[in-house]
């Protein structure tokens, strides 16, 4: 998904000063993104969750984007590096993973890496932190999910076999039944959640989809991420896989039009299970109109019960599908940010983002 600008997202305007520097001595991480801590007599620039030595406040200028900091005169940090805090892969990875998606059923070996100028041990790294697979795991997922779409369309088995690039028929189906749960020949019941990745003007995020709809899309540094994941597998019994699917086409599509504010209402199916009362909470989000907010007790209210708001807090957090299911519009009686699990300043950005849009 390619980002072009997006203004409304650039002219957020900085918190209190009083604020900032709270956030920058206490190293608050929630904080990333929101603002750039200059430091005067340094001539350099940090996030507020460097572990670098603590400038004293007299000595700091804030600044919203990285690019004001640097037009300013200041160079970024070597610590915290806020160059690489804007969400996008590196050139070299969008390299590797067009070349999987161009023939997925190819075997990308370490030679292979190498003609291209990489350093295969870089690539492994980079897979397993980024979407928590090893680079050959990432790339048999691959395969193995263009193998179940053969048979699932018809494809005899050994074209399956083949075409997914194993050499022999045992070897396919151990790697098919690790990933599917079922033998090559049961497949045409079986299905996958569908998982691809997503690049956004406020950082990258993981969405998962079924023929239902969409069930899943979280932000890729999130912490809760990994139970996220495995909430989702064990909801819908099936295995996770990277693959394309056409309701995550229209929701890169979707989420294009929402960052460029020509969109407002998401029309993706989407697909939440979870307890009775969970479910209560996430359809009430959808109730919040664009551009507004409402208080966790404005939500247990309109639940019929005032004093769940502890319990709507929970419900919200775990809230499996970002933005399309908008608990970013829940906030503190008090009208403060309150939390949000893909941190604080990606809150501030939407809400931003729908008030001016």
């Amino acid at each position: 998904m390619t980002t072009p600008d997006f203004p409304l997202l650039d002219t957020l305007p900085l918190p209190a000063r009083p604020e900032m520097e709270r956030a920058y001595l206490k190293g608050d991480a929630s904080y990333d993104g929101v603002f750039y801590l200059a430091v005067k007599t340094t001539g350099i620039f940090c996030r507020p969750s460097c572990t670098a030595r603590k400038p004293k406040p007299e000595n700091v200028e804030f600044f919203g984007t990285v690019k004001e900091a640097m037009f300013a005169g200041y160079r970024a940090c070597l610590r915290c590096r806020p160059l690489e805090g804007e969400g996008n892969h590196p050139e070299w990875v969008r390299r590797v993973v067009a070349r999987i998606e161009a023939a997925p059923n190819d075997r990308v070996k370490d030679a292979d890496l190498t003609a291209m100028g990489l350093e295969p041990a870089r690539v492994r790294r980079y897979f397993a932190s980024r979407y928590g697979l090893t680079f050959q795991a990432y790339c048999r997922a691959r395969r193995l999910a263009a193998a179940l779409d053969v048979i699932k369309h018809g494809g005899e088995v050994d074209d399956a076999v083949f075409d997914a690039g194993y050499e022999s028929h045992s070897g396919f189906r151990e790697a098919f039944a690790r990933v599917f749960g079922t033998a090559p020949g049961q497949a045409v019941s079986a299905d996958a959640v569908r998982l691809g990745w997503l690049d956004t003007p406020i950082g990258p995020m993981i969405a998962g989809a079924t023929n239902a709809g969409i069930n899943l899309l979280e932000f890729t540094d999130r912490r809760m991420l990994e139970a996220q994941l495995e909430t989702v597998r064990r909801r819908f019994k099936q295995p996770l896989v990277p693959a394309e699917h056409r309701h995550l086409e229209t929701l890169k599509a979707e989420l294009q039009g929402y960052f460029a504010g020509t969109v407002r209402e998401f029309s993706v199916p989407v697909v939440a299970p979870g307890t009775d009362f969970e479910e209560r909470v996430w359809a009430e989000l959808c109730k919040i109109p664009y551009g507004e907010t409402r208080s966790y007790e404005d939500v247990a209210v309109a639940l019929g019960n005032r004093a769940a708001v502890r319990a709507v807090g929970r419900a919200n957090g775990l809230n499996r599908i970002a933005i399309v299911i908008p608990c970013h519009r829940v906030v503190n009686k008090s009208g403060e940010l309150g939390g949000y699990g893909g941190g604080l300043w990606r809150k501030r950005r939407l809400l931003h983002l729908e008030k001016h849009s």
